[in-house]
């Protein structure tokens, strides 16, 4: 009976990932042709608590931006920083030809967290197209512009751009890339099997006209984590042929892997505190199965102790998920110009069983710590 789970488990799971990898590869890398002519004002906002010692490098990325300086401007929400960061932006608003405010959130209401910031950015934005990511990322100098282009090609109202890390010197900060290379591929590939499941907020865009249209962030304000995915479930149900990936090396945002194991777990806590409340069939059961080839390849140990299975069967359902995930993560690693980082696949399939059984459980308390303050999440 139990090597019938496991087996059906794997199939479950490869079934998901190898459609991936047909959706990904089908995804194509627009090109940006030379007679384009951007006409679209977007406005960046970007979210930020204590972010002192990082939003510079991303103020000076914007002000290299191709895209036309009179057709942007840039919200920098700060959600009650405690290290200066509010200051350091408006010692920056004179020196920079960017236009560019802040807005500290708490002039406008007592309420906190990344959802009020994004909330109130949006509330004092001017552009049609509104583009988000966050205090500690790095953009390219043509982000805008792939933004404009695929708003203005596709006529897409809600685009989803990849994330990579950088700057990973450490082993532990090599797996996550890879490991989080799974999952910005699994979320553009969703979209172009228009089931879109997960995005990023530290690079999307989206207009103001769709986010009041399907009620902004309104039945998920307690879920602290998540404002970027519920809003592309409720925008996938109105209009999922109007949701696009940028899959281009150009737009890709880079930012930087948690340092320890302590923070890089309290950060995945995070992200799986929102599994719970998706409303979305098809994402809960992406979810589930990924859940459950975890959970039963962690079963097979004390199995094959128990002589449930055998060795053999053991070692092949391990190689089996392996296989899979090497033909994906291939795919996408290649893209992000990381193909060299698949041999951390290896140290990689040591934690990541356990890994994502602990984050899943711990998710479902929807209790964690993040930047300095413990969040409760609540239905």
């Amino acid at each position: 009976m139990f090597m019938l789970l496991l087996l059906m488990s794997l199939l479950a799971y490869g079934w998901v990932i190898l459609r991936c990898l047909s959706a990904w590869n089908r995804l194509p890398i627009p090109a940006i042709p030379a007679g384009f002519i951007p006409a679209t004002k977007i406005t960046v906002i970007i979210p930020v608590r204590n972010e002192a010692g990082h939003i510079r490098n991303l103020l000076q990325d914007l002000e290299e931006q191709t895209y036309p300086a009179d057709l942007f401007d840039v919200l920098v929400v700060d959600d009650h920083s405690e290290d200066g960061t509010d200051e350091f932006v408006q010692g920056f608003i004179p020196n920079t030809r960017l236009q560019l405010r802040l807005i500290r959130l708490d002039d406008h209401t007592t309420a906190t967290g990344k959802k009020a910031a994004i909330k109130q950015g949006i509330a004092e934005a001017d552009g049609e197209l509104l583009a988000f990511t966050d205090g500690d990322c790095r953009v390219q100098p043509d982000w805008l512009l792939h933004f404009a282009y695929t708003f203005q090609s596709q006529q897409a109202i809600f685009i989803s751009g990849p994330v990579c890390f950088h700057h990973t010197q450490t082993m532990l900060e090599r797996m996550q890339l890879v490991e989080f290379a799974s999952l910005i591929g699994v979320g553009g590939a969703s979209i172009g099997l228009r089931q879109p499941n997960m995005c990023n907020g530290a690079n999307l865009a989206y207009t103001r006209a769709v986010f009041e249209e399907v009620g902004g962030f309104a039945g998920n304000e307690g879920i602290a984590s998540g404002d970027d995915e519920f809003l592309l479930h409720k925008v996938s149900q109105l209009y999922p042929e109007r949701i696009a990936f940028l899959k281009h090396p150009g737009a890709i945002v880079y930012t930087e892997a948690r340092k320890t194991v302590r923070s890089f777990i309290a950060q995945r806590v995070r992200w799986a505190s929102k599994w719970r409340s998706y409303q979305s069939l098809s994402v809960k059961l992406v979810a589930l199965r990924v859940f459950a080839v975890n959970l039963f390849l962690f079963l097979a140990i004390p199995a094959v102790l128990l002589h449930w299975i055998s060795p053999l069967v053991f070692l092949a359902a391990y190689a089996a998920k392996f296989l899979i995930d090497f033909l994906f993560l291939n795919r996408v690693l290649t893209f992000m110009r990381r193909r060299n980082y698949l041999i951390y696949m290896l140290p990689l399939q040591l934690v990541y069983i356990p890994y994502v059984l602990y984050t899943a459980i711990m998710g479902l308390s929807g209790r964690y710590t993040w930047k300095g303050r413990t969040i409760h999440n609540h239905d």
